[in-house]
């Protein structure tokens, strides 16, 4: 261990599997740890750095907003809010934005907004979540998520209900009068790259439309261009009554924000939420900066043409690699899952000097940032097919 790593272990909580190497710098899609030494970044962050590792628009935007005016609180009005809430409402087809600080406290606002709008309404129920689902950490996201998330952390918050991730029937039969909100990812990220159904995200707003109930995208890692749309809910031309955003919304600086239509975001009232430093000047002049370089760098239509390649170029090793039993994904968002356990995979990767990481167990994440080249995607590809071909060696000789 360095002394970096030491000192990790001596004094930070030991919450996270770290992979041992320690990093001190980033540009564009690769990182160097403290030794000098390059990597491909196919992880960015875990779908944070979409615009790139310290992408000169961000880091300007960050300079100059750092010598002006970094923190307020909300009692006041600020340039950077201001325009950033403008500005991601002229992006989607919402009407209101509140901003916090991470995709975590978005989904507990919005479950906070749900709640309140029912009430409002007269309306008390439930709120649905899909299986496989992941909206954060906090106790009302782990409510909604995986068991093993929820353990040791009892009594949990009631009111929440898991049901089948793309399951028509299920839908239809658990849907009704005391539904407050449907909550779905229109991929799943950390659940292992899973796409929701064009039918099933088309009744699942038939269904809020007939018994009143919300529909809420969770887009913090979907969301912001990685899959060649602003919001991957555009693919399937859905409207939503609320969306959660964070992750790439910051350049890689901490930013969440909630946006809901009008009606919806009425329910929140003076006093009724709030933040002390969400929406601050540095963190919203960060967000206008990283939506300046998706757009003026058109890193949505890269990613699309990108993505296609990669794609395509994975699912073309799938057919003769036994190892691979699916690719799936859209844009630079991709899942390659396997046929045993993805850890050694990620190690492999490692040490041929690409980071990436593994999910629901045996699903090799891909989402690295959209300012990626031709050149470096083909790198990825090479390095996980020989990363994957050296595991399947060793579960062969077991």
């Amino acid at each position: 261990m360095n002394e970096v790593q030491t000192l990790d272990q001596t004094y930070h909580f030991q919450l996270y599997k770290r992979q041992p190497i320690t990093l001190v710098r980033g540009e564009g899609a690769h990182v160097w740890d403290e030794g000098g030494r390059q990597y491909l970044d196919a992880l960015a962050g875990i779908a944070v750095n979409n615009v790139g590792h310290c992408h000169p628009r961000v880091v300007e935007a960050i300079r100059d907003q750092a010598g002006k005016l970094i923190h307020v609180s909300n009692l006041y009005t600020t340039p950077p809010q201001a325009n950033l809430a403008k500005r991601l409402v002229d992006l989607t087809s919402l009407d209101r934005v509140f901003f916090c600080n991470s995709g975590t406290e978005a989904v507990e606002g919005v479950i906070k907004l749900v709640r309140r709008y029912q009430y409002l309404k007269g309306k008390s129920g439930k709120i649905l979540a899909m299986e496989g689902c992941f909206h954060g950490r906090s106790l009302g996201a782990i409510s909604m998520g995986k068991a093993k998330y929820q353990e040791g952390y009892q009594p949990l918050p009631e009111g929440f209900q898991r049901i089948p991730f793309n399951n028509l029937e299920a839908l239809k039969d658990t849907v009704g009068e005391d539904t407050l909100a449907i909550f779905l990812e229109p991929i799943q990220g950390e659940g292992g790259i899973h796409i929701v159904n064009s039918e099933y995200i088309q009744t699942a707003r038939e269904l809020c439309d007939q018994y009143g109930a919300l529909l809420v995208f969770d887009e913090i890692q979907c969301g912001f261009g990685r899959t060649g749309k602003f919001l991957a809910s555009e693919h399937f031309g859905v409207k939503p009554d609320v969306v959660t955003l964070a992750k790439g919304l910051g350049g890689g600086f901490p930013i969440g924000a909630v946006l809901a239509t009008e009606d919806v975001a009425k329910a929140f009232t003076y006093g009724s939420h709030g933040t002390t430093f969400g929406g601050n000047a540095l963190a919203c002049r960060a967000g206008l900066a990283a939506i300046e370089a998706l757009f003026e760098d058109h890193l949505m239509t890269k990613a699309t043409e990108n993505g296609e390649w990669f794609m395509g170029r994975l699912k073309e090793a799938a057919s003769v690699e036994g190892a691979i039993r699916e690719v799936r994904g859209i844009g630079l968002m991709v899942g390659v899952e396997l046929a045993f356990p993805g850890a050694s995979v990620i190690d492999n990767m490692r040490e041929a000097g690409v980071l990436a990481n593994c999910t629901a167990e045996n699903v090799i994440r891909l989402v690295p940032p959209l300012v990626i080249e031709h050149d470096d995607l083909e790198t990825i590809v090479d390095v996980l097919l020989n990363a994957i071909k050296k595991e399947q060696a060793v579960q062969h000789a077991k």
